[in-house]
């Protein structure tokens, strides 16, 4: 007998400005562009961070000519829901290694960015049941919810910090979107066309899967109808949240 999931709590948005950090162009696309496309349509200021170019996503193209041509259709891609700060920090696609290295590069980046909220991809082992989840989005995830806090504590990653970069401790929590464990979700109705426009910018990788006649807004509105009836509205997107200790 399928259980039905219970029903999602409404994300909070009491908060002007966030930072999404992921693993690659394209990953925010798959689910949370919509989002992003509503809270910057309220006037909130969203900036987005890649933690690598995606350069070895299109098994036709070489890396070196596939980085540009991907970093491009993200910034496109992000225009779209109203992004317009797009930071790409070019680590090696595919062998993202989780650890301190990475810990310290992306505190950096928070702490010059001061989000209240950070947002990042699911980084579970999997999106539920047997669909294993991709190695550099575990490894980036777990780096961002220890980095988010790293930010704040002037006595980790010291020689950052100086006249212009200070500690910044006020990230109120990490949002992993598409979590098979999300427990919030946030109503896209109205910004579901701007959060398929977002991903179809994605065209030279789309057409370098090899997918044969697949709708990106098809695959999308699935998901979000899923997360729509868990929150009570046609069209959701879905998140865990993880608090740095603001109640979220």
């Amino acid at each position: 007998m399928t259980q039905t999931p219970p029903p999602l709590e409404a994300l909070p948005e009491d908060w002007e400005r966030a930072l999404c950090i992921v693993a690659h162009p394209d990953d925010l696309e798959f689910g949370a562009a919509a989002a992003v496309a509503r809270w910057t349509g309220h006037g909130k200021d969203v900036a987005y961070c890649m933690v690598t170019s995606g350069e070895a996503g299109i098994d036709g193209l070489h890396p070196d000519e596939c980085a540009p041509l991907r970093e491009a259709e993200q910034i496109a891609s992000a225009r779209v829901v109203g992004v317009h700060k797009v930071d790409f920090l070019r680590e090696p696609d595919g062998i993202v290694e989780y650890g301190v290295a990475l810990r310290r590069v992306l505190a950096e980046v928070i702490r010059r960015h001061r989000p209240e909220i950070v947002i990042t991809g699911n980084f579970r082992d999997s999106w539920g049941g047997t669909s294993l989840n991709q190695a550099d989005h575990i490894a980036v995830g777990r780096a961002v919810l220890d980095a988010a806090r790293d930010a704040g504590n002037r006595w980790i990653f010291p020689e950052q910090l100086s006249s212009t970069l200070e500690p910044w401790g006020g990230v109120r929590a990490v949002w992993a979107s598409g979590s098979p464990e999300a427990k919030h979700g946030v109503d896209t109705t109205d910004t579901f066309d701007l959060g398929v426009a977002s991903l179809e910018a994605h065209g030279a990788y789309i057409d370098g899967l090899g997918w044969e006649n697949w709708d990106p807004r098809e695959f999308l509105e699935g998901f979000a109808r899923q997360s729509g009836q868990r929150l009570g509205v046609p069209f959701a997107a879905s998140f865990e949240v993880y608090s740095l200790g603001f109640g979220e």
